[in-house]
């Protein structure tokens, strides 16, 4: 796999895992999830800690690459 199709990939999850932090806080405040009781909050807890993981590696390699790259410039 190419630099490049790796970066893209990583760009790709951490896209996802800001979107599931998102859609896992929305949940905690829906009304519908807040009915469903303990199911509703594992719910929204598994959304952002499922995010959560996906965005925080994807983050630290990246800015390794970027780093990288600064110095490769100078």
């Amino acid at each position: 796999m190419t630099n490049k199709k790796l970066l893209r990939l990583l760009k790709i999850l951490m896209t996802i895992g800001f979107s599931l932090i998102l859609l896992g806080a929305y949940l905690s405040f829906n009304e519908d999830i807040q009915e469903m009781g303990v199911t509703g909050i594992l719910l929204s807890a598994g959304c952002i800690a499922v995010g959560m993981a996906m965005s925080l590696p994807t983050k630290m390699y990246l800015t390794f690459v970027f780093m990288t790259r600064e110095n490769d410039k100078k």
